[in-house]
């Protein structure tokens, strides 16, 4: 069994007293940088890691977080991080941590507006939130900022207003994995279409950056006869409008090889192709709907790009918890793995 380093354990190796120890623990007092650093040094040899249940109980009153997140309700794929809010949420409530969920339509800025305007009327110890919609965030953030209310984001990511720290994807390396995938099942050049079917790709940074990620892949490529078109489309649930599109699409663009979605809505497209007979182009896209597996099963969707939506929800609680109740210093990108996923390995993904 493996050893519990105690204060003693590191002051004898860093060479202080216990008292010295403890004020570097606890933050408080005065100690030379040369102490800290080698109680530092120490405690990293030692593998210390501090008693967060003595730490939670020292801690006085209530913290109470609030995430901001659309409603899953109106889209299967938030039902993973929402589910992640809710996991973090009932491990932290025997430390006081009591978690309030905000939830608005993701195709209504509005909707978010009202929701973060409640939050910030109110008085929390931290906020979470998915800023899906770029330029509506800004204010918040940058309020929150001002009056020093410690902020997680996920989903996406905006580094400017500096929050505690960000969960989720790398949406630009999740463009450039999309490009390898096509690129490897390819049997010769040709065009590949990065579909955007979303209401507001402009005001959704993620959503540019993946595209963003994809182009650069395809660059160095161009002379060798590959090329980049794109669409966006925010009509994408008239099922009549949407196919008449597509079929002009395909129409102009006769040496298409592939497509790219860039969210979770893959299952629109493939549609497409399925009543159409055109199960012979590649199709790579985000998220593991139950849509999306059963056509990545039936070999219409190619690959899926998982972006683990739980660890977001889930990791975005936790870490705005250890700041504020555990005092721990937290990494300020928590950046999660993009797996990539077949008909052959779905099944291993709940």
């Amino acid at each position: 069994m493996k050893k519990i380093a105690r204060i003693k354990d590191i002051a004898e190796q860093a060479g202080v007293s216990a008292g010295t120890v403890d004020r570097v623990l606890h933050n408080r007092g005065r100690v030379s940088e040369d102490a800290k650093k080698r109680i530092k040094k120490a405690m990293e040899a030692l593998d210390y890691e501090p008693n967060i249940m003595a730490r939670a109980l020292v801690s006085s009153g209530e913290y109470r977080i609030a995430a901001i997140i659309p409603n899953p309700g109106n889209d299967e794929y938030w039902n993973a991080p929402f589910a992640g809010v809710e996991e973090a949420a009932d491990q932290l409530r025997q430390y006081g941590v009591v978690v309030d969920k905000f939830l608005f339509n993701q195709k209504d800025s509005e909707s978010f507006k009202r929701e973060a305007q409640k939050v910030s009327s109110s008085h929390y110890s931290g906020i979470l939130v998915a800023p899906i919609f770029y330029r509506e965030s800004l204010a918040f953030l940058n309020k929150w900022k001002q009056e020093k209310v410690p902020f997680n984001l996920f989903n996406t990511h905006i580094p400017d207003y500096e929050p505690v720290a960000y969960v989720g994807q790398d949406s630009y390396q999740s463009g450039l994995l999309a490009g390898r995938l096509l690129h490897y099942g390819c049997k010769k050049p040709g065009t590949f279409m990065v579909v955007h079917l979303d209401e507001q790709v402009t005001n959704s940074t993620h959503l540019v950056r993946k595209e963003q990620g994809f182009l650069d892949y395809f660059e160095d490529l161009r002379s060798d006869g590959y090329q980049i078109v794109r669409t966006e489309v925010d009509f994408w649930e008239d099922t009549t409008r949407f196919n008449h599109h597509m079929n002009k699409l395909l129409e102009s663009n006769a040496d298409l090889r592939g497509f790219f979605v860039t969210n979770s809505r893959s299952f629109v497209l493939a549609d497409f192709l399925i009543k159409h007979n055109l199960k012979h182009f590649q199709l790579v896209g985000y998220d593991l709907l139950l849509k999306n597996r059963e056509l990545l099963n039936s070999g219409v969707i190619d690959f899926l790009i998982n972006q683990n939506p739980h660890g977001q929800g889930y990791w975005g609680v936790k870490l705005l918890a250890d700041y504020l109740v555990f005092k721990k210093q937290v990494e300020q990108i928590k950046y999660l793995p993009l797996d990539v996923v077949t008909k052959e390995n779905v099944q291993y993904y709940e």
